[in-house]
């Protein structure tokens, strides 16, 4: 026998010990990631609503931070039609201006992607910064409900 004939059995030998996974296994380990997935995802989402919420406070509060500098320097705060664009970009013929008053140079949107709807003067305070929510569209329950920056 020479040397090349005992190499192909061995090869031969070590295939036949490798075997590959049966149909049931892999069946049993999918139903378990699904069972798992079903149990996990729900919470999951729950966390990234939650996060997002919290996230467009914070950035109501950033705003109306600026805007209480804006009206430091300027000595009244925007327009409702000045928006909060003023506070990046200086309103027509404003000599006080000091900005911009947001880093970036561009008014942030909320987290779902919306604009924030600004009202000057408000109907709860001198101005009111409001999101929508995940909806987009005024009221809401849930992960669609309003953020607002006065309290309710």
């Amino acid at each position: 026998m020479d040397m090349f004939g005992v190499r192909e059995r061995r090869s031969a030998n070590a295939r036949r010990g490798q075997r590959g996974f049966t149909l049931v296994e892999l069946l049993v380990v999918i139903t378990i990631i699904g069972l798992i997935m079903g149990l996990v995802g729900p919470r999951v989402l729950n966390y990234l609503s939650e996060s997002k919420t919290k996230a467009a406070k914070i950035q109501i509060e950033s705003l109306s931070s600026a805007l209480d500098l804006y009206y430091l320097d300027v000595g009244r705060y925007p327009s409702s039609s000045e928006g909060l664009v003023a506070l990046v970009k200086r309103p027509g013929s404003t000599t006080a201006w000091n900005g911009p008053y947001l880093k970036g140079g561009l008014v942030p949107a909320d987290p779902w992607g919306n604009p924030y709807v600004y009202r000057s003067p408000g109907e709860h305070g001198t101005y009111d910064i409001i999101s929508y929510g995940s909806d987009g569209t005024e009221g809401g329950t849930g992960a669609a409900a309003d953020i607002t920056s006065w309290t309710r």
